[in-house]
């Protein structure tokens, strides 16, 4: 059985982004000295790639650690190990990781985000025209006119008026103001956009539209997304491949339609239970989960989702389990995936 790693070869040139062995740990300390005494595992040993034009969704519950993996994946906070190998528009690959600010600046450009509120990101004493324009001014295009037809050109693209540009965030719905998120973060025209609960804020109806426009998007500009989200519903109809995230490390990824079909790991068959059928003739069964997530500061011994798995075995209570592929492209860290069955959803 394999392990997800990267490689600092050309034998993957399809790959944009590879993370090996990422690890985010935020120190705890403790008296007037700051005695070092312990370690939030945020991201613990995360191992995953994403292909040049994919969507891959990385998903879990609240503080899992997928919002910090993201960061650092953007270098928006510095990881504590691992490599995060980009691929560059020249096609030379660079550790993100290992490089300084002045090396890393270049690559800004091509690594965006959407943020998850999208009145909070955007600065209120700002019009349209100045938010969707600034990273190009910090980026050297100082024309205005220039700006103007950009920013013109990208409102067209994510259907709103051009006009709108002397208007404030505060004059937008909720939905509208997302647009303009996202008009931001394609302004100089990035290869890879980190969409961090891109639809969250949003009412259902609005969700849809926004989804929709992110897939346009993606084909026509040619981007690749990482998509985080809790939502698996909404990760079902935008990604093509979706991991899973528990307490900081990776428990499952696979191919979309193969992980709801038929999921290899309790915590994501407990996920998919979560996840409302809209068919008033089917009755669910929900299976809850017992417990609580426990701390990253004090994960439990062996897999750290041992004390809340109705599968669990002694080994799973001392043994920590690797990553492995059980069949093309789906790995999992379940000790037991060829013994157990578990549900999904199926269409």
């Amino acid at each position: 059985m394999s392990e997800i790693t990267a490689t600092k070869n050309n034998n993957h040139p399809e790959r944009l982004l590879e993370v090996n062995h990422l690890k985010k740990y935020f120190p705890i300390t403790s008296g007037f000295f700051k005695k070092h005494v312990g370690d939030v595992k945020a991201v613990d040993d995360l191992n995953m790639y994403i292909n040049q034009g994919e969507t891959l969704g990385l998903v879990g519950e609240s503080g899992c650690g997928k919002t910090t993996a993201s960061r650092c994946i953007l270098r928006a906070i510095d990881p504590s190990a691992g490599e995060i190998l980009y691929r560059a528009k020249d096609g030379h690959q660079v550790d993100l990781a290992a490089i300084g600010a002045k090396e890393l600046r270049p690559l800004r450009p091509e690594m965006q985000m959407i943020f998850q509120d999208p009145f909070g990101s955007l600065n209120p004493r700002m019009n349209i025209f100045e938010i969707v324009s600034e990273p190009m001014l910090v980026n050297g295009i100082t024309n205005k006119t220039e700006r103007e037809n950009r920013v013109s050109e990208l409102l067209r693209k994510v259907g709103l008026r051009s006009e709108y540009m002397v208007r404030y965030p505060h004059s937008f719905s909720g939905g509208q103001r997302q647009r303009i998120g996202i008009a931001r973060a394609l302004a100089l025209q990035p290869r890879l956009v980190v969409a961090d609960e891109p639809v969250s804020a949003l009412d259902v109806s609005v969700q849809a539209q926004v989804l929709n426009l992110l897939m346009e998007l993606l084909e026509e500009m040619g981007l690749t997304y990482l998509f985080v989200a809790h939502d698996l519903s909404v990760v079902r109809h935008i990604c093509d491949r979706v991991t899973v995230m528990y307490v900081g490390k990776i428990v499952e990824t696979a191919p979309t339609e193969e992980l709801y079909a038929q999921p290899r790991h309790p915590y994501t068959e407990a996920l998919m239970a979560a996840v409302p059928i809209a068919d008033p003739r089917l009755v669910q069964n929900r299976k809850g989960l017992p417990g609580e997530v426990p701390s990253p500061a004090n994960p439990p011994s062996g897999c750290y989702f041992h004390p809340r798995c109705t599968y669990c075995t002694d080994r799973c209570k001392t043994e920590t389990p690797r990553l492995r592929e059980i069949s093309p492209e789906h790995w999992t860290s379940c000790h037991r995936a060829e013994e157990i069955k578990l549900e999904g959803i199926q269409k």
